[in-house]
């Protein structure tokens, strides 16, 4: 393990630029006066806040990555599991000091294939052996995922149709992962560490459907479905057979909800993480 570095971060490459997380990491860091350089494989398609230099590549392609990490002290990484370690050949031999990974508690929870094929702890793996200082995110259930299982029913019926609507969960804000990020990408004490990022309490999609009804003013009604609907719901929807079926398992009896919640974000920010209810506070547009 390298020793950690006490030169400061002044400019930082954000990949995924323009996701869920990335997007909300590169106004995070700006706002702390940092330079950052947004990497997005296609840059007309994407507006970055003013201030953001734009870089196009594709993590899928290191070929594409020449020059992208030159003269970055730290990289926010969202990578491709087959091309990692290239990818992170290249920012050591740019010089990056830094990287931050987003990744995912199906490491921790043993999931981390999809039937077969590892994506989160490869990219894990690569970063570890660089000598890098990294520091390793490991996010729950986003909250953002409900924008693609509900917003259409919402919006045309003012209804979220899902299974198991009493069972417990606790998704996290996209907000809070990029929050995350900007304190371990700027701060000291990170590095070596693995972060477990989850929502602060526990909530059911029966109360998911309130709280989204409570950031509209007005009703939205939780409609059970049977294990066999939501399969062939999903499954219109585009998801896999074999991945509809993962997403159907079902509780063991000793099962304790209580476990999924993880106070990493409140002790690498000093805050408490967002609720749900004001995620749908933030995305009521989306569900108008």
């Amino acid at each position: 393990m390298s020793i950690e570095s006490s030169d400061k971060i002044e400019h930082v490459l954000v990949t995924g630029a323009g996701g869920t997380v990335g997007g909300l990491v590169v106004p995070g860091l700006l706002e702390r006066g940092l330079r950052v350089r947004a990497l997005t494989r296609d840059p007309a398609r994407r507006t970055f806040p003013a201030g953001a230099e734009t870089a196009a590549g594709d993590l899928a392609d290191p070929a594409t990555l020449d020059g992208v990490f030159d003269g970055v002290d730290a990289v926010f990484l969202f990578a491709v599991a087959e091309t990692a370690a290239e990818v992170v050949d290249r920012m050591r031999r740019a010089g990056v000091r830094r990287v931050v990974v987003l990744s995912s508690t199906s490491v921790t929870d043993g999931d981390d294939t999809d039937f077969g094929y590892r994506h989160h702890r490869p990219v894990e793996e690569a970063v570890e052996r660089s000598g890098l200082e990294w520091t390793h995110l490991r996010a729950g259930e986003f909250m953002a995922n409900d924008l693609d299982s509900y917003s259409e029913s919402v919006r045309a019926e003012g209804v979220v149709r899902a299974p198991h609507g009493d069972r417990p969960w606790a998704p996290v804000h996209e907000a809070d992962i990029a929050d995350a990020a900007v304190a371990a990408l700027t701060g000291p004490g990170h590095h070596g560490r693995v972060y477990t990022l989850t929502g602060p309490e526990l909530v059911t999609a029966a109360e998911r459907a309130a709280a989204i009804g409570a950031a509209l003013g007005r009703e939205v009604r939780f409609v059970h479905l049977g294990n066999a609907e939501a399969r062939e719901l999903w499954i219109s929807q585009g998801i896999p057979p074999e991945i509809c079926d993962w997403m159907l398992w079902e509780a063991p009896d000793d099962w304790d909800p209580a476990g999924l919640i993880s106070t990493h974000y409140e002790e690498i920010t000093g805050r408490r993480g967002r609720t749900y209810a004001r995620w749908a506070a933030d995305h009521r547009a989306d569900f108008a």
